[in-house]
């Protein structure tokens, strides 16, 4: 059994030989699960690593299976991907403690570079410490109303919700948020998630 490295969760078999070769690709060795259960059979034995799991499963699916990684071997780190780009609950993950939220399809590059973070930063994972000073100095850089629509973008709110909430018109909000992104310097509705938990923007 591995006992340290990438765990990849996935019932989609596919995906499952792509994920295998890229990260045995890459230098990292993995073992890949078809079901969180199968997984959750063999999370006593492992000791360090990052799992990377499909969000959308049949049985326990991932956020059922990232609660239960973080309660018993809270020094993993967990990625969850999904193909649904459904930021609630990239929302929802981030907060229950995943390290980050991919959305399918996503580059290998990206995934490789993701996954040897999570594994750089497995130590300190579970230790929330102080804002860092580059998402500070972005989040700092926002004007009140793209602070109010930076919260609706990561509370899953459509442009026209916010729009409505706000009193403005949804090209404006458009506005608003390519400027967000770029303060931010966030590629991704996904990263831009992480960057607001970082930043202490989402509360439980």
């Amino acid at each position: 059994m591995l006992e340290t490295g990438v765990f990849a969760v996935d019932d989609d078999a596919p995906l499952r030989d792509s994920l295998e070769f890229l990260f045995n690709s890459a230098g990292l060795p993995v073992k890949v699960f078809d079901s969180a259960s199968k997984f959750l059979q063999l999370l006593p034995e492992i000791q360090s690593g990052c799992v990377v799991t499909d969000i959308r499963m049949p049985g326990i699916d991932g956020i059922e299976l990232l609660k239960r990684v973080k309660r018993e071997k809270p020094m993993l780190s967990v990625v969850v991907m999904t193909g649904h780009g459904d930021i609630p609950l990239a929302v929802e993950a981030m907060k229950l403690g995943a390290t980050d939220f991919i959305e399918k399809p996503f580059d290998d590059e990206r995934l490789i570079d993701t996954v040897r973070a999570a594994l750089a930063g497995v130590s300190n994972a579970t230790n929330a410490g102080d804002v860092p000073a580059h998402i500070a100095e972005h989040v700092s850089s926002l004007s009140s109303r793209e602070r109010q629509v930076l919260e609706g973008l990561v509370a899953g709110l459509p442009n026209k919700a916010i729009a409505r909430n706000y009193d403005i018109s949804p090209r404006t909000v458009e506005v608003y948020r390519a400027n967000v992104m770029t303060k931010m310097q966030a590629g991704s509705l996904s990263e831009l998630v992480r960057l607001a938990i970082k930043a202490g923007i989402l509360k439980d």
